[in-house]
Formats: C-alpha cells, sequence, structure tokens
C-alpha cells in the first residue's frame, strides 16, 4: 500500500512538467504543423469551386469526384476550372454534359464545351466538336466545317482524327458503337 501512494505522488507531482514538455515537443501543432489540414480534403476544393478566389489545385480533385460519382462536386470543379480557361477541364465540362449523370443529358452544352476547346486550339476539342458537326449532335450538322476541324486536329498530331480522315469522315470507323442513342438522328 504504502508503494502505491508512493507511486501516486510521483505521478501526480511529476504530471505538470511532463504536460510543460509534451508543449515543447518536437509532435507540437507549433513546430510541425497542421496535421491532416482541411486544404487536403475534397470537401474542401468542392466548397472552394463556389466561392470567390480562384485556386487551380482544385482543378485536379474534379475527376477524382467524377470517378467516384459525386458529380454535382465534379460539376462544379469542373466548370470553375474551365470558365479560368483550364484547356483540360473543358472535356469533362463536355462529358458531364452529354451524359448526364447528375442532371439531364444536354447535347448543345456539350458541343458548346467542345466548341469553346476548339477554339483554344486543342486537336482534342478539334476532334470532339468536328464529331458533332458531321453527326449534328448538338449543333446543326455541317459536314464541311466538321471535316475541316477533323482536318485541323489531324495536323495537330491527334491519330484518331487522322483516321477519321482516312475512313472519309465516317464517325462508324473511329466510334462504331459510340452511343448509338445519342448519335442516330441530328438533333436540329
Amino acid at each position: 500500500m504504502k508503494f502505491a501512494l508512493a507511486l501516486l505522488a510521483i505521478c501526480l507531482a511529476g504530471a505538470p512538467a511532463l504536460a510543460a514538455g509534451a508543449a515543447k515537443s518536437p509532435q507540437s501543432d507549433d513546430e510541425t504543423g497542421e496535421l491532416n489540414p482541411q486544404s487536403l480534403s475534397i470537401q474542401y476544393w468542392a466548397a472552394k469551386a463556389s466561392q470567390g478566389d480562384f485556386d487551380p489545385h482544385m482543378c485536379m480533385y474534379g475527376v477524382f469526384l467524377d470517378k467516384t460519382g459525386q458529380h454535382d462536386e465534379a460539376r462544379r470543379i469542373f466548370e470553375r476550372c474551365a470558365n479560368e480557361g483550364n484547356l483540360n477541364a473543358m472535356p469533362w465540362m463536355s462529358f458531364l454534359e452529354e451524359n448526364g449523370y447528375d442532371r439531364p443529358s444536354d447535347p448543345a452544352k456539350a458541343a458548346e464545351w467542345d466548341r469553346k476547346l476548339a477554339g483554344k486550339g486543342s486537336s482534342l476539342g478539334q476532334f470532339n466538336y468536328g464529331l458533332d458537326l458531321l453527326r449534328g449532335h448538338g449543333v446543326m450538322q455541317d459536314r464541311a466545317a466538321g471535316k475541316a476541324l477533323i482536318d485541323k486536329a489531324a495536323a495537330g498530331g491527334d491519330s484518331t482524327a487522322r483516321e477519321l480522315a482516312r475512313h472519309d469522315y465516317d464517325p462508324d470507323s473511329v466510334t462504331p458503337t459510340a452511343d448509338l442513342v445519342h448519335y442516330r438522328q441530328p438533333q436540329f
């Protein structure tokens, strides 16, 4: 019993010193920084996409969000990034508009994102918007303008565009089973 009381007295006497030492230890937040900061969370970046200041770091989180089924949050990020001029976000906006995961499919909006990307000189945008024009999907069908954009994309190094041109601009040559429901009839 005397031993237990002595041990308790030593522990109680040493507790304030131990607490003071812990505050100065190298594991303290003051010395090592914040562990698991909010700025590393997906929720942080999804919320930041709706706020005033643009931070290009948010753009990389959109892919993960979309691939994990969080399409509303992905849209918020991609739309913000695309509107800020991020060319990598524009095809994702087209994809979201076309497939309608978080809202009804809107081929006209998808084609508009393809057009914007093509206008920035992107061979991917030129190829996609060229296909939109060839098919009349989301835009008035204009085979001549579609072929011209496909040729531009091919000249820019797009191998699928070269393949399409080699097959007389037949979309089935590069997308043989691509969502036939979408492309069966021109929409305008």
